[in-house]
């Protein structure tokens, strides 16, 4: 059996930049796959369906829900997110590490169900930060910045449920550590079970001589 990859869950406040960060993981490092979500919000400029998400309508979403064709999905600004099973299981088996880019509610739910799950929060530097980056994006009403800060709020309730808290400031050296925390969770305990048991057999095998 070949060795199956790490389930990486990266959550944060919108604005933290873990999609830029994710990215240039990915474009960096080949063993990663960046798991693809579902949303029934409509495209930003730029996105295309099948790359950055998979459109669907909330009766397509609903259906996935209904099938259990997702590993969890959660209702965010008054839109469906959700992860596909398929590409995830598939990509594990195959022993690349997948990237999900879920909040909160997600990734205690991928927790739950699977266990060995590696979860990453990532920040800014400051509150202060984060303001500056929702406002520079342009792409977002006040209201919506609002409801965002509002979100980040509560989220930062629940940063204690994470194996690790990564601060984004400099890009490069934010993606260096979070591949570091990921090569280090390889030599885990309990992701090498199968390893220490043969060694152990291997060495009762010199004891009978």
């Amino acid at each position: 059996m070949g060795k199956r990859g790490i389930l990486l869950v990266v959550s944060g406040f919108s604005g933290a930049g873990k999609g830029t960060l994710m990215k240039e993981l990915v474009k960096r490092y080949e063993n990663y796959a960046l798991s693809i979500s579902a949303t029934t919000r409509s495209p930003r400029e730029g996105e295309a369906d099948g790359r950055e998400y998979f459109f669907k309508s909330v009766e397509e979403f609903e259906r996935m829900i209904a099938e259990d064709a997702l590993i969890e999905y959660a209702c965010y600004v008054g839109n469906y997110y959700g992860t596909p099973r398929a590409y995830v299981e598939e990509q594990l088996s195959r022993g690349r590490d997948v990237i999900l880019e879920i909040e909160i509610q997600g990734a205690r739910k991928v927790k739950k169900r699977f266990p060995n799950t590696l979860l990453l929060f990532v920040s800014p530097p400051s509150a202060e930060v984060l303001k500056a980056r929702l406002t520079g994006r342009g792409t977002e009403t006040s209201e919506v910045i609002a409801q965002r800060l509002a979100r980040a709020a509560e989220e930062a309730e629940g940063m204690e449920d994470y194996d690790y808290f990564v601060v984004n400031d400099l890009l490069e050296e934010c993606v260096e550590q979070v591949h570091r925390i990921v090569e280090g969770e390889r030599s885990r305990v309990f992701r090498n079970k199968e390893r220490m048991e043969a060694i152990r057999a291997e060495l009762k095998e010199f004891q009978k001589g």
